[in-house]
């Protein structure tokens, strides 16, 4: 995590609003997650955060990666592009899947040269991969439960247990090979037993697809891992212990485990800094006007259901406070309930954690620019 006075210094550099990220974090959490799931292969979920510069860190350590669009592959695609066309081309079976179940057929016309693994959750989507991109792998994207998950995605994707095999046989008579089964319990999932329902129906589903005459060989447990944003959110290791003891019983050694971890991998390498640009009591409590907001680097607030706290770099006695964005529009509030000493105009406040869903959202909304990003122990 870097510190207040480099955050500090930083700002004063390069003027606020800044969103700073951390790439000793982003390698002590791949670290992190290689050590308590030695037997998954980590695919860094893209759209959590799409840097480049952060694409590259993971790149570097080996990592492979999830993909939902085909500007995300391009972001991947641009560290092997000088590759020889055999390495090139076993990197992106062996490390990239294009993880959207439905795609354009535009997208598949694209993909189908890089011969990529894609999912899937209907016939559909079955048609169109036969039609436009018969050379891809396919991967049959389940419906799971998602109770207690903070972001739920079970509504929009994912087929029901009792359909899937019936959709692998579908793959097979339209001439496609489905490798294996993949899942999602949710983002940011704090409830354990939602990865233990979806790896007991997919094995259930790998046997039921063994008696039908097919074969699977990979496993995809999808992400939702927790990043630490406070002390309710269960400890990784206990988390791990139990997905792997479920693993290890459930799937034989020669299958391949994947996951997607994005949260997990980069919610804690991003900070922001911002600037106090006005104050003012409204009803009582005081309320401070910010550089950034809701439509920036706090996208988060909307889109990802989650809470970020500010903290001053002053110290002194704390007040119930509000924080506004600097749009003229009343949905950019990041906060009615923030404790926050008196300030003045032109003092700074930062937020710890906000590596995930923040940046990736901002937007240019009411002439207002994103934060200027800015990598440090890279």
């Amino acid at each position: 995590m870097v510190n207040q006075k480099t955050l500090l210094d930083l700002a004063k550099k390069h003027g606020t609003p800044l969103f700073v990220v951390d790439h000793d974090e982003l390698r002590r959490n791949y670290a992190t997650f290689k050590k308590h799931f030695p037997r998954v292969q980590a695919y860094y979920a893209v759209k959590v955060n799409s840097d480049p510069a952060i694409v590259e860190t993971f790149y570097k350590l080996g990592g492979s990666f999830d993909v939902a669009s085909m500007q995300e592959f391009h972001t991947v695609y641009q560290f092997i592009k000088k590759l020889s066309a055999k390495a090139r081309q076993d990197f992106i079976w062996d490390k990239i899947i294009y993880a959207n179940p439905i795609k354009p057929i535009e997208t598949l016309h694209e993909l189908d040269r890089y011969r990529p693994l894609v999912t899937y959750d209907n016939v559909e989507e079955v048609k169109k991969i036969a039609k436009h991109a018969p050379h891809a792998g396919l991967c049959l994207r389940l419906q799971v439960p998602n109770t207690g998950s903070m972001v739920e995605l079970s509504s929009k994707f994912g087929s029901p247990p009792g359909e899937a095999v019936d959709l692998i046989q579908a793959a097979h008579d339209h001439g496609l090979v489905v490798e294996g089964v993949s899942f999602h319990v949710g983002s940011q999932c704090t409830n354990p037993e939602n990865y233990v329902q979806a790896l007991h129906l997919s094995a259930n589903i790998f046997n039921e697809a063994k008696l039908r005459g097919f074969t699977l060989k990979l496993l995809d447990i999808g992400g939702g891992f927790p990043a630490a944003y406070d002390a309710s959110v269960p400890k990784f290791a206990s988390l791990a212990k139990k997905i792997n003891h479920e693993i290890d019983r459930l799937f034989p050694a020669d299958i391949e485990i994947l996951a997607e971890p994005g949260r997990f991998l980069v919610a804690s390498a991003g900070t922001s800094v911002c600037k106090i640009i006005g104050k003012a009591v409204r009803n009582g409590k005081l309320g401070y006007y910010v550089d950034d907001g809701v439509y920036h680097t706090y996208s988060g607030v909307i889109f990802d259901h989650c809470t970020y706290h500010l903290q001053s770099f002053k110290r002194g006695a704390k007040q119930l406070c509000a924080v506004f964005g600097p749009t003229c529009d009343a949905l950019d509030t990041i906060s009615l309930a923030e404790h926050l000493p008196d300030l003045d105009i032109g003092d700074y406040l930062f937020s710890e954690n906000i590596g995930a869903y923040s940046a990736a959202s901002s937007t240019h909304f009411n002439g207002f620019p994103p934060a200027k990003v800015v990598h440090v122990n890279r």
